[in-house]
């Protein structure tokens, strides 16, 4: 837990840093087609440090993760087989995929509204999304829907009750870096059951 406990150290002190929303606005992209930890680590400390930006961080973090969404889509759509491929094989989510293909057809939006909410793995179902070939516009719409709700959650949380989530968090650390993994382990456990 400590190497954890001085990531969210490191990560609160360069939230305040003159670049800390460019490098937001890289990992919500790149979290969304390929990279595999969510821009929630980021996000939150820098909402805790400055807390007047809350909802600046929330629309940075929304629309540069809606935007290497449809990136992970074409993925999908076009470059399944250089790059596509290779994202799934990663996860472990290259078989069954054909029997999720059926699913995913007639569940397509909540699929992607479930995955934009959730710890679940974004970039498999931005992915899925390219290569089922599910309305780009229904797909961006969703994506903005779900991926908003999730970041501007956290920051009216954070406005309202930001100094005392604060202290709840730094009490409760260890606690809630293991619920953290625990939830991100269960998006990938249900994913590879759905693939």
């Amino acid at each position: 837990m400590k190497i954890f406990r001085t990531l969210y150290d490191k990560t609160i002190d360069y939230a305040g840093h003159r670049h800390a929303i460019w490098y937001l606005a890289v990992i919500s992209f790149i979290e969304s087609s390929v990279f595999p930890i969510p821009p929630d680590i980021m996000l939150l400390p820098m909402m805790l440090a400055n807390r007047n930006k809350a909802f600046l961080y929330a629309l940075v973090c929304t629309i540069a993760s809606v935007l290497g969404g449809v990136f992970g889509y074409f993925i999908g759509w076009g470059f399944y087989d250089i790059i596509g491929q290779y994202v799934f094989e990663f996860y472990g989510y290259n078989e069954g995929f054909d029997e999720f293909r059926t699913l995913y057809n007639e569940q397509g939006a909540w699929i992607v509204g479930m995955a934009g909410l959730t710890p679940f793995p974004y970039k498999i179902i931005t992915i899925a999304s390219g290569i089922v070939g599910m309305n780009l516009m229904l797909f961006v719409l969703i994506s903005i829907l779900s991926r908003g709700i999730r970041f501007f959650a956290l920051a009216v949380l954070l406005w309202f009750f930001g100094p005392s989530i604060r202290a709840f968090i730094e009490k409760y650390f260890g606690l809630l870096t293991i619920a953290f993994f625990v939830l991100l382990i269960a998006g990938f456990v249900a994913i590879h059951y759905l693939l």
